[in-house]
């Protein structure tokens, strides 16, 4: 594991990527240099065969903070009082969330702490999220004067309208058994327990052909942007196409023959 960094990689020998949030000091908030190692990270992941599944974890007390707001706010002192630099930093966020999203690597949110603002932007953007149960949410721009606006992208599609516009809102703090009921999170557990529900979850998806992930992963975000027809339309042609690759051919004969698949991730 590499040691000083503010975003920390560890590989298990099972090809289960850990990346650990390690800027304690600032809450892990997404600063410029943050996004910069995340987005890299997650991109590096995205196109190195050894890794198949990606757990985003941190140290300290806060999963993450969401933006540097002291960075942010010194970000005005340009001479069009930061409009530029504020432009550059959410079109950076945009696309590191937007790169979770779009990673053929399934992508795991291990919450301990709390995740605020572009933090819990971060935990909605992830295709999974395990939290201790002394885990807390908010989206809490409103006490500030600034709607987390970016935040709701994410967290409006996993959450019901109703559930997200009253975290928006209110900017109230949402327990962890709160969050897994409206669909923020996937479960709460112990604290002691988390670390080992996250890479049983990991473990279990690890197993599965790499190949069919990515596809999965691709066609469902695809997919639910779609209406209805449409959305079927897309999917037939990705189950035509998935048929033919050779790891739906093993995997359906193993199935007959009563044996292990033989995965090729292909």
């Amino acid at each position: 594991m590499q040691k000083n960094n503010i975003l920390l990689r560890d590989l298990e020998s099972d090809g289960i990527l850990r990346l650990t949030l390690n800027d304690v000091r600032r809450r892990n908030a997404l600063s410029e240099a943050m996004l910069t190692e995340l987005g890299g990270a997650i991109a590096d992941a995205g196109s190195d065969a050894s890794v198949r599944v990606i757990i985003l974890a941190a140290n300290g007390p806060a999963f993450c903070a969401g933006h540097d707001l002291k960075e942010m706010t010194a970000g005005r002192a340009g001479a069009d009082g930061g409009k530029a630099y504020f432009t550059k930093v959410m079109a950076q966020c945009s696309g590191v969330m937007q790169g979770i999203v779009n990673c053929p690597k399934p992508v795991i949110a291990e919450v301990t702490g709390v995740a605020t603002a572009a933090g819990c932007q971060l935990v909605a953007s992830c295709d999974l999220a395990i939290a201790a149960d002394n885990a807390q949410f908010s989206t809490p721009g409103v006490h500030i004067g600034l709607f987390c606006s970016t935040p709701m992208v994410a967290l409006s599609r996993n959450v019901a309208g109703k559930h997200a516009m009253e975290m928006l809102l209110t900017g109230d703090m949402t327990s962890a058994s709160r969050a897994a009921e409206i669909g923020l999170i996937n479960r709460a557990v112990a604290p002691d327990a988390l670390s080992d529900a996250t890479m049983e979850v990991a473990r279990k998806i690890a197993s599965k052909s790499s190949m069919t992930l990515a596809t999965g992963k691709r066609a469902f975000y695809a997919q639910r942007e779609m209406s209805l027809p449409e959305a079927y339309d897309f999917a037939s042609g990705v189950m035509v196409e998935n048929m033919l690759a050779r790891d739906a051919e093993e995997g359906i004969g193993a199935f007959i023959e009563k044996r292990s698949p033989q995965w090729r991730d292909a």
